[in-house]
């Protein structure tokens, strides 16, 4: 068997991988022309994601090119503490989450796929497919083509095979949040190694972690209607925290600020595989960045569909028990960090609420087994 695999970001190469691992070629197709080194902000690995790495053999140089978040303080923009949980499970070796570069983790994963002799290929913007008795042919916008037995789409959140599978399927909803980062060297911001601190301001989200090499990561979540866009984000985002701790404008002020990017999820998308062609990752079931949990339900689809191939007679009972077997689990990842969101873009009457119910609900969560449904679900290969 022969997968073509569209997309190169995270969850393509890990694909790749966990197929070659079950004995079936795959081949990486990229629409863009060239490499996303460079792209991009950070993001959490979760524990269960570098438990799914683990499966790959993987996740010894993303631990080494990230830095081990484990725990999360939560304060309001007045300095109230309002409590504290893990961010994620520990492994049994010790192994907690890790904020790393998404640039970083694209590079890791997709050297680590080049390594092991799978091909990728640049400048394959998919815009067809044709399939027979025999397999799959895939079209692309500069006239090539490609043949396989099966087409795994890992093309994001604004999928174009989501499209080409059906016509109907839901397009992606917007969080009402824009979102912006950066690192700044000796920002003069104190803060524990390895705790994120997120902070719930009048008028933006904000975290930030100070890391062992005494640098600042940080992140601004900034409600705005969808395509109200200003001249200079920094300026705007300074503005939105001013009533909050200063230190926080302060910190944006003293860095480059990249334009904010909309985030958005996806309702649940009834059709994930029809025929020869599936869908994976964010183009199933795309995840706002709140529950820190995109990467890693893409990585975990990776090992349970090259499972699935290995166990079932042939493709079409293969995607049948991948579906059964991710659906439920990613569909409450979704709806977990929507939750999330709608809680950082409050207004005025629900955020007196929410700084008052938070810490009620943080003592419930607080325990090591209350979300262990998440960081604890474990795939072997």
């Amino acid at each position: 068997m022969k997968a073509l695999i569209i997309g190169c970001g995270i969850g393509g190469p890990a694909t790749a991988m966990a197929l070659r691992q079950v004995g079936i070629d795959a081949e990486i197709f990229e629409a863009y022309d060239q490499t996303a080194d460079g792209v991009g902000s950070f993001l959490n690995v979760a524990s269960n994601g570098l438990d799914a790495l683990r499966t790959l053999d993987a996740h010894k140089a993303v631990m080494a090119a990230g830095i081990p978040t484990p725990r999360m303080v939560m304060w309001s923009g007045t300095g109230r503490r309002l409590g504290e949980v893990a961010n994620g499970l520990a492994l049994d070796d010790g192994t907690v989450s890790h904020t790393i570069q998404r640039s970083d983790l694209y590079r890791v994963v997709r050297d680590e796929a080049l390594g092991r002799g799978i091909p990728i290929t640049y400048g394959r913007r998919l815009v067809s497919y044709e399939e027979s008795e025999k397999g799959v042919t895939a079209r692309f916008e500069n006239g090539a083509e490609a043949t396989g037995d099966i087409i795994v789409a890992a093309d994001g959140l604004h999928s174009r095979t989501r499209t080409l599978l059906d016509q109907a399927a839901p397009a992606p909803r917007y969080s009402g949040l824009y979102n912006l980062g950066g690192i700044v060297e000796d920002a003069g911001v104190t803060g524990e190694p390895g705790v994120y601190n997120m902070v719930f301001g009048r008028k933006a989200f904000f975290g930030y972690t100070v890391a062992a090499s005494g640098k600042t990561w940080w992140f601004a979540n900034l409600p705005r209607r969808l395509g109200d866009e200003p001249a200079d984000w920094r300026a705007a985002l300074a503005e939105a925290l001013a009533g909050d701790d200063d230190r926080f404008a302060g910190l944006v002020r003293r860095g480059s600020v990249d334009p904010g990017l909309p985030i958005h999820d996806l309702p649940p998308v009834p059709t994930w595989h029809r025929g020869r062609v599936l869908l994976t990752g964010d183009a199933a079931h795309a995840t706002s960045p709140s529950s820190g949990q995109g990467a890693s339900m893409a990585i975990e689809d990776a090992i349970v569909l090259a499972a699935c191939l290995r166990e079932e007679p042939g493709h079409t009972a293969a995607f049948e028990s991948f579906e059964r077997r991710r659906r439920a689990r990613v569909e409450r990842v979704v709806a977990w960090s929507r939750k999330i969101s709608d809680r950082k873009a409050a207004g005025p009457v629900a955020r007196v609420l929410r700084d008052l119910m938070l810490p009620v609900f943080l003592r419930r969560s607080a325990g090591d087994e209350s979300l262990a449904w998440m960081y604890r679900h474990h795939i072997d290969l």
